[in-house]
C-alpha cells in the first residue's frame, strides 16, 4: 500500500524530506510495490535501501545505474504497486543517444501532467493559442511535453519531422555540410508553418532558434505572432540569451527548461535573473533533485562553484538516483525548503563515458 506522502502535491512545504525518502525506499524495495528491475537490482547492492537510506544524503550509496536502462525490458521498470490512473502510461521515451545507444524509460501519465505543471506560471496569462515545436519527434519526451502544452492552451501543436540522432551521426562522421543542410531543412518546415498558420507559442532548442534568427522573414513573423518562446534540449550561454531577448526578439518572453529524459522531467527557469544575466533552474523538489559535484571524487562543490550535475528522480513512478549528467553547472542556493540545489550556467562536458559529446540540434 502506498504511503500518502508519496502522492504528488504542488505544495510540498509540509513534506518531511526524511520521511519522504524512507517511504520511497519502502515502496521501491518491497516485493508488493517495487518494480522487477529494482527488486532484482537490490540483490547486488552492498546495503539495504530500506534500512540504510533514510535521508537524501544517503542516496549517494546507490551506484549510477542509468546505463543499464539501455537494455532493461520496459515492463521491468513498472512498479507493482501502481494501479488505476497511477498505472496509465503516457509513453516509452528514449534519451537522445548523445553518449551511445539510447536509454528507455516509462513515463506515467499522472507524473507527466504534474511535471508539465511545474512550469505553468510562465504560461498563465497566454490564453488560447497554438504551439509550434521545432523539436524532436519520434521517441523523445520533448515532443510529448509540447503536445500537452498545446492542449493546455486549447490549441493544437504544429511540429516538424526531426531526428536528432541523424544530425549527431552526420557530425560524428565529419559531414558537417550535410548536417547543416538537414538543419536548414527543419527550418524550412517551420517557415511554412509560421507563414500559413496561427501560432502563439514557439518551443525549440537554442541551435534551431539561432537558425530561425538568421532569416529576416522568420524574425519578422516571430516578432509579429509569437507571444512566448520556450527553449530546451541544448545549452544557451548568457550572451546568446541576452542577444535573443534584447535584440532579435525584444518584448517576447524567453524562458528555458533544463532537464533530461533520464530524470523524466525538467527544472524551470526562475522569474528573477541573476545580476550576471545567467538563468537559474529549479527542479520540483523532492521529486527531482540536483547536486553539483566534483566528478573525480563525487563530493559536493560549494555554492557558487562549478561542478558536474547529478540528477535524481525520486517518485513512486520511478527511482533514478545518482545520475551523473553530461553537463557542468554553477551550484546555486535552492528554493526555500527544497532538497539539493538549483543550477546556473549549464554547459556540456566535452567527453562523457569515454565518448565525445555531440549536441547537434538537441
Amino acid at each position: 500500500m502506498c504511503s500518502a506522502i508519496l502522492d504528488l502535491t504542488e505544495d510540498t512545504s509540509s513534506v518531511d524530506p526524511d520521511e519522504y525518502i524512507s517511504a520511497l525506499m519502502k515502496w521501491h524495495f518491497s516485493a508488493e510495490t517495487g518494480s522487477p528491475y529494482w527488486l532484482r537490482r537490490a540483490r547486488s547492492l552492498d546495503f539495504d535501501p530500506i534500512v540504510d537510506v533514510r535521508t537524501f544524503a544517503d542516496l549517494s550509496l546507490f551506484p549510477n545505474v542509468i546505463n543499464e536502462f539501455r537494455e532493461v525490458p520496459v515492463e521491468d521498470l513498472i512498479p507493482r504497486g501502481l494501479h488505476g490512473v497511477d498505472r496509465e502510461v503516457a509513453g516509452i521515451f528514449e534519451s537522445g543517444g548523445t553518449t551511445g545507444a539510447p536509454k528507455r524509460f516509462v513515463m506515467f501519465d499522472r507524473w507527466m501532467d504534474f511535471a508539465l505543471g511545474w512550469d505553468e506560471f510562465h504560461y498563465a496569462d497566454l490564453g488560447t493559442m497554438n504551439t509550434l515545436a521545432i523539436a524532436p519527434s519520434g521517441p523523445h519526451m520533448f515532443g510529448e511535453f509540447a503536445s500537452r502544452r498545446a492542449r493546455r492552451h486549447n490549441g493544437v501543436k504544429f511540429t516538424v519531422d526531426l531526428d536528432p540522432r541523424w544530425i549527431k551521426h552526420l557530425i560524428a562522421r565529419g559531414d558537417t555540410d550535410e548536417a547543416d543542410r538537414y538543419a536548414e531543412h527543419l527550418i524550412d518546415q517551420a517557415a511554412h508553418i509560421l507563414t500559413t498558420q496561427s501560432v502563439g507559442i514557439l518551443i525549440t532548442t537554442p541551435p534551431l532558434l539561432e537558425r530561425v534568427a538568421r532569416r529576416d522573414d522568420l524574425v519578422e513573423l516571430v516578432r509579429e505572432h509569437i507571444r512566448f518562446i520556450c527553449w530546451s534540449g541544448a545549452h544557451m550561454d548568457a550572451d546568446s540569451r541576452d542577444i535573443v531577448k534584447q535584440e532579435i526578439f525584444p518584448g517576447i518572453p524567453l524562458k528555458g527548461l533544463y532537464g533530461s529524459t533520464t530524470i523524466l522531467g525538467m527544472s524551470r527557469e526562475r522569474p528573477e535573473e541573476r545580476p550576471d544575466g545567467l538563468a537559474v533552474f529549479d527542479p520540483p523538489s523532492p521529486y527531482i533533485v540536483f547536486r553539483v559535484v566534483r566528478p573525480e571524487t563525487g563530493a559536493d562543490v560549494e555554492f557558487g562553484e562549478r561542478g558536474q550535475v547529478v540528477m535524481n528522480h525520486l517518485t513512486k513512478y520511478a527511482l533514478l538516483p545518482n545520475n551523473l549528467e553530461r553537463d557542468t553547472a554553477l551550484k546555486v542556493e535552492p528554493l526555500p525548503g527544497a532538497l539539493g540545489c538549483a543550477v546556473a550556467h549549464v554547459r556540456p562536458v566535452t567527453t562523457f563515458d569515454d565518448t565525445a559529446v555531440i549536441e547537434g540540434v538537441y
